[in-house]
């Protein structure tokens, strides 16, 4: 069994509260979105919190990266978690960063395959729908000619974008809106390629692990069967000699 490392070790141990203030960034960040007319004092500790974990993420990717035994390798393979830390929590970028973040932290989680596949197309989607929807609101609400006004009408909106249903009766105006609805787009196509793959994936699994044992009970069944004819053959030749034997030993009385 191979001796984890370093950064094996620092992993585990982190993951629990990474993906806990993953969480709270994500509340942090809706906050001010959903009540923004809420005391200044609790819009500034929401603020306050985003740049905390900010930190927190910064700080466990510095160590990560000192940590792993190459540390180009670990770049390139946590592009990630290198844009969660790099990106300004500045307002156009702030819910790209948060979708980097709550990714990074999923991916910390050690889950069996199909439980994460799952895990990870529910949680997606549930995510891209609320936060999609925050974010449209949060550069819709206001604008000139913006017909997203509140909480309901961008959740309905990111639900038909999402599923390319789009029935047009609300779209974004502006420029970030409109990538925003580009992304989401692309998105929801994503996922629903993924859904419908693991869908397939659990039936073609199914199928197989029945044929398999329809396999292994036809081979059962041949075994058997030769063995039968094995024994029938044993007994023919058994009883053959006894027949022989008798013969002789009444030919012996006669003489």
């Amino acid at each position: 069994m191979t001796e984890p490392t370093a950064l094996d070790r620092w992993e585990r141990r982190t993951q629990g509260p990474l993906l806990a203030l993953a969480v709270l960034f994500a509340i942090a960040y809706a906050f001010p979105i959903v009540d923004p007319d809420a005391p200044q004092a609790l819009l500034d500790a929401c603020h306050l919190v985003n740049w905390a974990v900010w930190g927190t993420f910064a700080v466990d990717y510095v160590i990560r990266l000192w940590l792993s035994e190459d540390r180009l390798r670990f770049v390139r393979g946590n592009p990630l978690a290198l844009l969660a830390v790099a990106l300004p929590l500045v307002q156009p970028l702030r819910l790209l960063k948060l979708v980097s973040m709550l990714f990074l932290a999923g991916q910390r989680a050690r889950m069996a395959s199909q439980v994460r596949v799952t895990t990870y197309v529910a949680g997606s989607c549930l995510g891209l729908l609320v936060f999609g929807a925050l974010a449209v609101l949060e550069v819709e609400r206001g604008k000139p000619g913006a017909s997203i006004h509140t909480l309901e009408d961008a959740i309905w909106w990111a639900f038909t974008t999402m599923t390319t249903v789009g029935y047009g009766d609300m779209a974004p105006t502006t420029g970030l809106g409109r990538a925003l609805a580009i992304g989401l787009m692309l998105s929801g196509i994503a996922l629903l390629g993924v859904v419908t793959a693991n869908i397939a994936a659990w039936f073609i699994a199914r199928f197989e692990s029945e044929n398999e044992e329809e396999r292994r009970q036809t081979e059962a069944i041949r075994v058997l069967t030769e063995e039968v004819r094995a024994l029938r053959a044993q007994v023919a030749a058994l009883s053959g000699v006894s027949g022989v034997s008798g013969d002789r030993v009444g030919d012996e009385k006669v003489s």
